[in-house]
Parts: structure tokens; sequence; C-alpha cells
């Protein structure tokens, strides 16, 4: 534990365990610590509670149990009500770009061909101290319009452009901690740190510029915990003494209880929501997670499974029904891919971008995510022609369809588990891993950029096909042994790949060994963010 600070003059209630740079305490100034104090002390007991509430639910689903629409909030579903606006300046989102909060990525993402800009301080971020403070420093400026950058090497300057995109903050989700601010004792939650800084040094600028505090929240699987953020946002409005819905939030469905649970979310925040997202990696990975006990329930290879099978395209059509129906947004999902110097390669990738968005466009999507600003024209070319005139798509009711039932949402999904499936998922794991313990979390890596979501889904795969001793089609049996021999093959084929220096000089032997213990644990483990937190300084 390094030495113990906190700002002058306060009294020690919330302790930072860290000392400040001279720059950081602009951002952790004494006012913005104590709003942080504020927000903590009335809201964190909440959060294991909710957590707890988690676990119940999931242990019921292990027991056998599906998951399903709530009887008890029938009347929320089929009751007649609306959000209760969306800003002018979130009236077109038809193409955003997400990525992590360093200076250079900022001022490129704002300048892309996008309505908006989510800067992530979640999937695609590892959340090391110093890079927290920093990102929120980047994006105080990025507010002020002051942002520059001149890269060090080249002496290339990047500079924000006269009309940059509408800036949205994605924070932490509520399993993560910030282990560098306790409060009795215990780590405060990451998220309400993130919230509470990029909100006390942006809201001012952003009302007067016509705009205002905008976020994403990932994660959420139940709409107790949207109610938990409709309350934080309503204390800070009280706080600060704007008008109720100031604050406005698109929440992430990348969840599969919280599938079942959209009106309710969408009720429990109707003053400040303004719509979902199809968060579809992370979805993904929560089938994986949520079905685990399931063994008819399992998926094949990550590469089959795309927006086309039937799970995946009631899940986003299920979204656009009910998010239209109550005024709000249905955003779509993420498009991976980036761009390639190689000509037959990236007109691949583009067919690609067509086909995933031209599908999301055509289901009644108001917009749609790319991590790369090289794909915002394609993006954009798509929802431009199926919009026409229309700032959005909010007049896509999709009330003439069957309604989706629990069983479309949880169908087991066709394809096979390849010998190859699982060595690419591996590769591409241990590289992930490695990349966010050494401080990156948003990686490109074999054409995609990669977060989070993909090391996630490719642990819980293999841990799910140990599990229930799935056989490959090769007819080999996926066991421990099996894993635990291809990881050591592969490490061999990503020291070549990547050259002995590179290799030597990252934290690849770590990487492996944290995703044998995820891959290999008994129990399933929620987030590997987690145990990789503990690497992060």
């Amino acid at each position: 534990m390094t030495d113990t600070q906190t700002p002058p003059n306060h009294e020690v209630k919330l302790s930072l365990q860290t000392l400040l740079t001279e720059q950081q305490k602009e951002i952790l100034n004494e006012d913005a610590f104590q709003f942080v104090e504020r927000l903590v002390q009335r809201f964190a007991l909440r959060i294991p509670e909710l957590m707890a509430a988690r676990e119940r639910r999931q242990l019921a689903i292990d027991a056998g149990g599906l998951p399903d629409f709530l009887e008890d909030t029938a009347d929320i579903r089929t009751g007649n009500w609306t959000i209760r606006n969306i800003p002018d300046d979130l009236q077109d989102r038809r193409v955003e770009i997400t990525g992590p909060v360093d200076r250079k990525m900022v001022i490129n993402a704002l300048n892309a061909n996008v309505k908006v800009f989510m800067a992530d301080f979640e999937d695609s971020f590892a959340p090391a101290w110093d890079e927290v403070l920093e990102g929120q420093r980047n994006l105080r400026d990025a507010v002020n319009g002051t942002i520059a950058y001149t890269n060090p090497e080249t002496g290339k300057e990047y500079q924000l452009h006269d009309d940059p995109a509408v800036l949205i903050c994605r924070v932490r989700g509520l399993h993560l901690p910030e282990k560098h601010l306790l409060w009795q004792g215990e780590p405060i939650p990451g998220s309400l740190f993130d919230f509470a800084l990029y909100f006390y040094h942006n809201y001012k600028q952003l009302l007067a510029k016509g705009s205002g505090p905008y976020f994403y929240l990932p994660k959420l699987q139940a709409y107790q915990e949207a109610a938990w953020w409709s309350d934080v946002f309503s204390f800070t409005e009280d706080e600060f003494g704007l008008p109720r819905g100031t604050i406005k939030a698109t929440v992430l469905i990348e969840t599969l209880p919280a599938v079942f649970e959209m009106d309710e979310i969408l009720y429990s925040l109707k003053d400040h929501i303004v719509g979902l997202n199809c968060g579809r990696w992370d979805y993904i990975f929560s089938y994986i997670k949520t079905l685990r006990n399931h063994p008819d329930r399992i998926l094949p290879d990550r590469q089959v499974v795309t927006m086309e099978k039937p799970f995946l395209n009631a899940y986003s059509r299920l979204l656009v029904r009910t998010c239209h129906r109550r005024g709000a947004f249905a955003m779509g999902g993420m498009a991976a891919f980036i761009p390639s110097k190689d000509p037959e390669r990236n007109e691949w990738v583009l067919n690609k971008i067509q086909t995933d968005k031209a599908l999301e466009a055509n289901n009644g999507h108001d917009g749609t995510w790319v991590a790369h600003p090289g794909l915002a024209d394609t993006a954009r070319a798509i929802f431009d022609d199926t919009l026409g005139t229309r700032q959005n798509q909010l007049d896509v009711s999709r009330e003439d369809d069957a309604p989706i039932t629990a069983e479309e949402l949880l169908e087991p999904c066709d394809g096979d588990r390849t010998d190859e499936g699982m060595r690419h998922n591996i590769r591409v794991a241990v590289q992930y891993i490695e990349a966010w313990i050494s401080g990156n979390g948003c990686v490109p890596i074999y054409g995609l950029m990669e977060d989070a979501a993909t090391a996630e889904i490719s642990r819980a795969s293999i841990w799910q096909w140990i599990k229930h001793g799935k056989a490959l089609s090769n007819g080999e049996v996926v066991t421990k042994s099996l894993f635990e021999q291809m990881l050591s093959e592969e490490m061999v084929v990503l020291e070549q790949e990547l050259g002995t220096d590179m290799f030597n000089q990252g934290q690849y032997q770590e990487a492996a060994m944290l995703m044998s213990q995820l891959t290999t644990s008994d129990e399933l483990v929620n987030f590997l963010t987690l145990p990789g937190y503990e690497y992060l300084k």
C-alpha cells in the first residue's frame, strides 16, 4: 500500500490510497472528491445487494430453470407509457464510434464521420489509476474544445474539427471496483467514480453548448439496477440544481437476463433514458455464462455466432419493438472489423460490414456502432440509404410482428466446434489478456478490434465445452488436459507470429496462466477483468 493522501482540510471519510500528481489534482480536486464521497456514502452499499440478487437468480438457472419474462411486472410491459424525451443533439445517432479515452483516440473518434463517440472506461479500457484520471482529463479538454495531441515520434499534430461528434461517456459496470479509493475499508464502485468525475467536470460546458451529460450504462442484468442508476442521476440533478431528466443514459442490453426486462429497464429510468443498445458480443458471453449448466444450450465456434442466428436476430427485433413503443432509440451493435491494406481483404471486410449493418437497418435500428473511423463511411451509407430524410427510425414499430417468446430468445445455436476454432480462441484470448494486464484494453488482433468481450467469449466457451464433455468436429472430446495441451502449442505459434523479442518483452506467460486458471476452474469466473484488475497499478 502506498502513502495515503486526502485533499487538504477534509475530514477523512473516503481515503485515497495513492499520491496525486499536480495534473491529477486538477481532476480529483477537493470539490470533485467531496462529490464522489457523497455518492459513495449514499449509493455504494446498495451495490452488494444488487450483486447478491444476480447470484440468486443465477443459482436458480444453474439448478435447471430458464430466464423468462417476469410475472410481477406484466403491467409495466402492457402499460401505455413512454420515456420522458430525447435531446435534440441525440435525435440522429445513425453511426456511433467507440473506443478508449486516450488522447489521440478521443480526437480521432470525435473527428470521424459519425454522429456520436462513446468514450469508454469499460470493456475497451484497462482501468489503471493513472489512465483513468488521464482519460477524465482528456474528456474534459475535449468538451472544452482545447484537446490537442502531438505524436512524439513523428511530430504529427491532432486537433478537433469544428463540428465534432456528440460525446457519451461509458462508465465501468457495477461489478468493477476502484481500488485506489476506499470507503469503510472497501474499494468504492468504479462506476460511481467514473460518473462523478465526468459529470462534475463537464456538465456546465456541455449544457452551455446545447448538449448535456450523457452516459452509456453497461452490464445491467435487472431493472432494479436501472432503478439504482435513476436514483444516482436524480440525486445528482438535485445536488446541482438541475431539472429532472438533464442527465441522459443509453443502456446496453448485453446480458441475457436483461433482454427479458427491457420494458422494466426503460420504465425504471424513464426520466433519464434515451435508448437501449444491442451489446451483441457481451450478450453472447452472457448467453454462455447464464446457461452454463444447460448442456443443450452450448454455442459453437465464436466465428459462426452471427446476428443471423435465430436467438440473436430475435434479440435485435425485440429490442427495436420494445424501444420504439416507448419512444426510445434502439441502437445496433458493434462492427469489430478494421480496414485492411490488402485490397482483396478490405473488400471482404466492407462486404461484411454492409451485410451486418443492412440487417440492423432493416430490423429498424436507429443507428449502429463501428470500432474504426475507416469503416464509418460504409456503415453510414447503409443508414443514410435506409433513413432517407428521417433522423431515426422511431416510426418503425414492428407491432405487426408475432410476439417474440422466451423460447426464441433461448433457442440453441447450430454450428460446429472445431479444433481450428478452439485454437484461434486460445490465441486471441491470450493476446487480449496480455494487452489488458499491460494496460491496453482495445487491441487489433487478426483484423478485428477486440475488447474484453472477445476474451470472455473465448474462455467461457471452452470452459463450457470442458464442463459438458463436448466433442470437436474431429471427434476429440474437450477436456482440461486437451485445453492445456493446445494452450502450450498455441503459445509456440504466438511466439512465432509475434517474434521472440516482442513475445519475451510482453506478459504472455502471465496471460496464459490467467487464461488457464479461468478456463479450467471448477466454477465459471464471472468476469476476467476482476482477477485481471489485480495486475493493474
